[in-house]
């Protein structure tokens, strides 16, 4: 994988670098909102999906994007509610992508200014002094977006802006517009700018922002300035900061223009996909996590988000889910470098264990459960590999497996089994090509995904009690058959 460049792509060649040539090219003036909602609109006719408007965004197609892309062609402010970990921070900086790509604005401006509609006292007196010859620079649509993350320290000056005392003493009067050193939200002119957990913000500087959102000007310092912003404004809260740990005050929650609440993945396939789409697995030297053992993961994180055990006003975030399957992947990474191996690497079921100890700490749980954390995500992951177990081989020929360690010596599993010691112990299986098939594996498996899927199997086997499996030193198990229980009266 390549990371992406930080840096803004250059200008395409021939773009207008004075007004007057931007005045011939045609190019008309419009404000962010018309912006987003003409090219929303567009998207839309062209007959793209909503996984083409909002790239990266999984399982809001049907819930909240239709609410979302309603407020924006409304052409409203939005606040966007939920727990943590389900996508606001993502979805409010996807808006970026409804801009256009790039963006004229009069050369060395602060605010960014429409090289037709300048505002700033100075630029004004520039644009008359210069005329067609004002220069003009270039913004690419990934420039336009800006954000600041509520902290209760932050200040006004931080948000709107502050007098520079440089400038004042550089002998400027204190009544000089140019003695403004503009904050984030100013400099955003012309985007569109979001506040990430808003209650977080403190109420005085909350009130900062009524006037950018309802009179769309801003005010610095008493100065007898006022300058008309145009910015989209967007905000992220959680419901529970929403109402006690801080809160949005009245004034402000009355000028947004709508509220949309966010969700956690509605069902396993879509917490699949998230969880596919966000890991850091399955490339270069790490380890790939098989398809069957993702939906393990992604049935234990919802078991985790309903069980009694946890705090449920916390919610348990998409993260915990993302971080298992990287945990997984790195404990068979671990194990294939210990044991020498080489080739693929694929992650088997008793990797799944290691993730329990590792990730109880992003999880909060009610003060009852108090040094049974561990205890409660180990049993819901044995819930979670067999129900995927049913799942994905209801009504699957087993009958191969069975017999196999039925009539031959038992099956170990462990962190120092090799592949093929563990496929040698259990010899060849009737069967397993179509077991493969069940679990995803594509035809002609590698050694280490046949191992990933025979001690999937032995697994779900032993949960749903038909093979038992016994513990036999640190970090290794047992498979063998399961003793028939003796009848009442039978010798022995």
């Amino acid at each position: 994988m390549t990371a992406p460049s930080l840096l803004p792509p250059a200008p395409p060649p021939g773009s207008p670098r004075t007004v007057g040539e931007l005045r011939e090219s045609g190019w008309t003036s419009r404000g962010v909102r018309d912006e987003v909602r003409a090219n929303l609109l567009r998207l839309m006719r062209s007959g793209a999906s909503a996984g083409d408007r909002w790239p990266g965004i999984v399982g809001f197609d049907d819930t909240v994007l239709p609410e979302l892309e309603r407020a924006l062609l409304a052409g409203h402010d939005v606040v966007m509610l939920g727990e943590r970990g389900q996508g606001k921070t993502r979805l409010l900086r996807s808006l970026a992508g409804l801009l256009d790509e790039w963006s004229p604005h009069v050369a060395g401006s602060p605010l960014w200014e429409d090289p037709f509609q300048p505002v700033l006292p100075a630029t004004r007196a520039l644009a008359e002094q210069l005329g067609d010859e004002l220069p003009v620079g270039w913004r690419h649509r990934s420039e336009r977006y800006g954000e600041k993350l509520a902290t209760p320290d932050t200040s006004i000056g931080d948000l709107i802006g502050d007098v520079d005392p440089v400038r004042v003493a550089e002998g400027r009067s204190l009544g000089d517009p140019d003695t403004i050193h503009f904050g984030l939200l100013p400099r955003t002119n012309r985007g569109v700018f979001a506040v990430n957990e808003l209650p977080d913000l403190a109420e005085r500087i909350q009130v900062g922002l009524l006037n950018v959102l309802e009179e769309r000007d801003l005010q610095v310092r008493g100065y007898a300035l006022r300058l008309p912003l145009d910015v989209l404004l967007v905000a992220s809260a959680n419901p529970e900061d929403y109402t006690n740990r801080g809160r949005i005050i009245t004034p402000l929650k009355d000028r947004f223009g709508a509220e949309v609440r966010t969700h956690y993945p509605v069902d396993v396939q879509a917490e699949v996909d998230l969880v596919t789409q966000e890991a850091a697995v399955g490339h270069a030297d790490v380890a790939r996590v098989p398809v069957h053992l993702v939906e393990v993961v992604a049935r234990w994180t919802r078991l985790v988000r309903d069980s009694p055990s946890v705090d449920s006003r916390s919610g348990v975030s998409a993260r915990f889910a993302v971080a298992a399957v990287e945990t997984v992947a790195a404990a068979a990474d671990r194990r294939a470098a210990v044991l020498g191996e080489d080739g693929a690497v694929v992650a088997r079921a008793g990797d799944l264990e290691a993730a329990v100890a590792t990730l109880r700490g992003k999880v909060e749980f009610e003060a009852g459960e108090e040094g049974r954390e561990v205890e409660v995500l180990a049993h819901l992951l044995k819930v979670a590999t067999a129900e995927t177990f049913r799942d994905r081989l209801a009504g699957a020929d087993l009958g191969g497996v069975l017999d196999r360690v039925a009539d031959g010596e038992p099956v170990e599993v462990g962190d120092d089994v090799r592949v093929d010691d563990l496929l040698a112990r259990l010899g060849a299986v009737p069967g397993l090509g179509a077991l493969c098939s069940r679990l995803g594996v594509e035809d002609a498996p590698q050694p280490a995904e046949l191992a990933s899927v025979v001690e999937f199997v032995l697994e779900g086997l032993h949960l749903t009690r038909r093979l038992a499996k016994d513990p036999v030193g640190e970090g290794r198990a047992r498979f063998s058959a399961r003793q028939r229980p003796r009848a009442v009266g039978e010798d022995g």
